[in-house]
């Protein structure tokens, strides 16, 4: 990266403040959607864009990575301008998900992010405050918004690991919030990681047979809710892992076993209360996996990336705008918030 530092505001881009300050009073969640490549990016901005809801593209430390972090920061203002090309006065933020070095935070604020999130959560208590509050104090003099965390999701996604989650205990919110300045904060309520988030030994079986996860500790949430009224929660490890994606994936040779995700219902009603911001990776991955699959067995002459990643691209737009409409409410918050 070039030793000049690059501001988010020559990107022309947004921090994460006024977007979740409208969620949190419109009762929806603003949809953090990663990505790691072109096609991944045009879905999210033109889903977004078609269902007016505003959103915040997300990039681990390994997408970041994959994708050369300075190309990153010309593919955020590519984004900007497909936007307005259409007219849209719509926005969005550029945020790194799960930070887990101060060095790495400052990488990406110097280099146009406007949020980071510094996860010190496999840290003790007292050294996550330490380090969230060092990434805080950078962060701020450059006006960008840091998201921390508290409690640990288990499962597997990038660079995320953790054997078994421990629930966010709602007595160190007030604590870790007032010493650290953070501006939003995730929590452990029964989420996590990953397209296989819960052992089926885990799981009860529905009429039909299916899977469901143990539900979401919404008794924690409220209480967390109580303790510090109005400031914004954030749920990561959020994909519904959408059954008829795992179904395509396994009927076109796949092997997905036992994936099962967290119920859009309980998703809704995460979205109406304090958490304004949910995270949506794993399901991105199954819906262009599911589709590239279907054209590879369908039309197994196939060669031309264009052919199998386009169409999975537009089932990604399809996902995004069905999501911002029915399950996190977000549609149509757009012209509210940029006018």
């Amino acid at each position: 990266m070039a030793d000049k530092m690059v501001s988010y505001k020559e990107i022309g881009i947004v921090n994460t403040r006024e977007m979740f300050k409208k969620a949190i009073s419109g009762k929806f969640a603003v949809p953090a959607y990663n990505f790691n490549n072109m096609e991944q990016l045009q879905a999210i901005v033109n889903g977004c864009v078609e269902s007016d809801s505003p959103f915040i593209l997300q990039v681990s430390a390994g997408a970041r990575k994959y994708a050369n972090q300075v190309l990153l920061r010309y593919m955020a203002q590519g984004a900007v301008e497909m936007i307005r090309a259409t007219g849209s006065k719509l926005n969005f933020a550029l945020h790194l998900d799960h930070g887990d070095t101060f060095e790495l935070c400052k990488s990406c604020i110097d280099s146009g992010f406007s949020s980071v999130m510094i996860d010190g959560s496999h840290h003790s208590f007292d050294k996550n405050i330490e380090l969230t509050k060092q990434v805080v104090e950078y962060a701020h003099k450059h006006d960008v918004t840091v998201e921390g965390e508290l409690g640990v999701l288990a499962g597997i996604e990038d660079d995320v690991v953790a054997a078994k989650s421990v629930y966010t205990q709602p007595e160190d919110v007030e604590k870790f919030v007032k010493a650290t300045g953070v501006d939003s904060l995730a929590i452990s309520i029964g989420t996590s990681h990953g397209a296989y988030k819960f052992k089926a030994a885990q799981c009860t079986k529905n009429a039909e047979g299916v899977l469901v996860p143990p539900p979401l500790r919404f008794d924690i949430l409220e209480e967390i809710e109580k303790r510090i009224p109005g400031f914004p929660i954030v749920l990561h490890g959020a994909s519904s892992v959408v059954p008829k994606y795992v179904d395509m994936i396994n009927k076109y040779g796949g092997k997905m076993d036992d994936a099962v995700g967290i119920p859009a219902s309980e998703l809704r009603k995460a979205a109406a209360s304090a958490v304004c911001k949910i995270n949506i990776d794993s399901d991105g991955r199954l819906a262009m996996t599911a589709m590239i699959r279907k054209v590879f067995a369908e039309s197994p002459n196939e060669f031309d990336p264009r052919k199998y990643i386009g169409p999975a691209r537009d089932e990604l737009k399809a996902m995004i705008i069905d999501k911002n409409k029915t399950v996190l409410g977000s549609a149509g918050k757009g012209k509210e918030i940029f006018g």
